[in-house]
């Protein structure tokens, strides 16, 4: 599957928002908007994100919208998030559309958080690089309730 990067379109938003009311990926996702479900709260959060200076990207799977990829936050404290919906995991495509993303992104340091639990997560972070660096407990809308989660961070120069 080819996948690649490119910017976020409007007509990208609804398929977005079927991905992440998907009960499964949400569980797993674990830190999520209190309600998904909330299509004004969703829409309201990409107008914020496209029209910040944050790096925001729609991945394609062979040219179908199959998740989200950005790198956001200030300098020395960005992190990198990603979405792939559900029928995607397992085939490469996060950790092809981080290692773009990557590419595209010099910062460093960088830094992600994932559920401990997430393995898939976790593994796709590490194959990019990236080393836990604490873990902590958060509130997981998701789940209703705190659970562990792994700090990872990407080690390296900032850009100049």
């Amino acid at each position: 599957m080819l996948i690649a990067l490119r910017d976020v379109h409007d007509s990208d938003l609804p398929v977005f928002f079927r991905q992440m009311n998907d009960p499964e990926a949400l569980r797993m996702a674990a830190f999520t908007p209190k309600d998904p479900a909330d299509w004004d709260a969703f829409a309201a959060h990409w107008r914020r994100i496209r029209a910040s200076s944050d790096v925001v990207r729609t991945i394609l799977g062979d040219g179908d919208v199959v998740g989200s990829a950005a790198v956001y936050g200030q300098p020395g404290e960005r992190e990198v998030t990603y979405w792939v919906d559900r029928s995607y995991w397992g085939r490469g495509v996060a950790t092809a559309a981080l290692r773009a993303l990557l590419a595209e992104v010099p910062d460093r340091p960088l830094y992600a958080r994932a559920a401990a639990d997430n393995a898939g997560s976790r593994r796709v972070l590490e194959k990019c690089g990236f080393e836990t660096s604490a873990r902590a407990r958060g509130f997981a809308a998701a789940r209703g309730e705190e659970i562990d989660e792994v700090v990872l961070h990407l080690a390296g120069r900032a850009a100049t």
